[in-house]
């Protein structure tokens, strides 16, 4: 009988220790988001395993990436915003096309 009540002791323990860590939570909330799914994915472990990837908190390496991933977005959109005025003003400089320069 003293065994029985150690081992639910542990168990009420752990329970304790995954809410305060918010564990409970996050799955009950994965398995509600499964469970409001109108089309049930063909797997449901890989359903839990991308929902809880997105819920983990992120590897320092990774918001690095996210950051960079970001500036070279902005860079990239000022390259094409300037790309397009640098064409605007050579269409000022070129002949018509059907002209031809004299030479």
């Amino acid at each position: 009988m003293a065994h029985y009540k150690a081992a639910d002791s542990k168990r009420e323990q752990f329970r304790r220790y995954l809410e305060k860590l918010g564990v409970l939570d996050t799955l009950t909330k994965v398995l509600a988001a499964l469970y409001e799914e109108p089309e049930k994915p063909t797997s449901a472990l890989d359903f839990l395993k991308h929902h809880l990837g997105d819920a983990t908190p992120e590897n320092p390496e990774i918001e690095l990436l996210h950051l960079e991933l970001a500036e070279m977005k902005e860079k990239y959109e000022a390259t094409i915003e300037e790309n397009k005025k640098l064409k605007a003003k050579l269409v000022q400089y070129e002949p018509p096309q059907g002209e031809k320069r004299a030479e």
